[in-house]
């Protein structure tokens, strides 16, 4: 009789799609942090970069992680439960690391959107990998649609600040006398 089929063989296309979009967007950010040691009217710290530039990274690399131990082949989905619980947990201390570090830089001072992306929206993608990941022996059919959120979210989130980053950089920003940030030279 030969073995049963294992709950991540169904989710094998969708891994190598969202693996390879994590893996060409972090190239991507590459370019974004390239561009903006050009940009001569923006203010940036490396505290900035560490706080909004960095994270980016870390977020569509804890995609391609957790992409590429689900698409493993295990011999139970145990292993996977505790890698996948690690680099939650390992991704919710990060993200404290962030909401520091942005609390603290003085470069850029973040808005509500900022606080959603950077700290919310990672916060709870991680958090959910954690419960995901633990209910993943027992319960792989639900668990595996929630890891699959969890790794849309992340990605998006991703998305979301390059673009951000990007939009940032290419519209310039110069402060004026009272300190007060002014997009695009208004």
């Amino acid at each position: 009789m030969p073995p049963a089929e294992s709950p991540l063989e169904a989710w094998r296309t969708f891994y190598q799609i969202v693996g390879a979009s994590a893996g060409a967007l972090t190239g991507l950010q590459f370019v974004v942090v390239a561009l903006s040691a050009q940009s001569p009217t923006l203010r940036r710290s490396e505290a900035s970069i560490l706080a909004f530039g960095t994270p980016t990274v870390v977020h569509f690399c804890a995609v391609l992680l957790a992409v590429s131990i689900l698409s493993a082949p295990w011999p139970s989905l145990s292993g996977a439960a505790v890698a996948l619980t690690l680099g939650g947990a390992a991704g919710i201390a990060y993200t404290a690391i962030v909401i520091r570090r942005a609390s603290r830089q003085r470069a850029y001072v973040p808005v509500l959107e900022d606080w959603l992306w950077h700290a919310v929206f990672p916060a709870a993608g991680y958090l959910t990998q954690i419960l995901a990941a633990m209910a993943l022996p027992d319960h792989a059919p639900v668990a595996l649609f929630w890891l699959g959120g969890v790794a849309l979210l992340l990605l998006l989130t991703g998305i979301h600040n390059a673009w951000d980053a990007a939009a940032y950089i290419s519209l310039g920003t110069h402060h004026g006398a009272d300190g007060e940030q002014k997009a695009g030279g208004q």
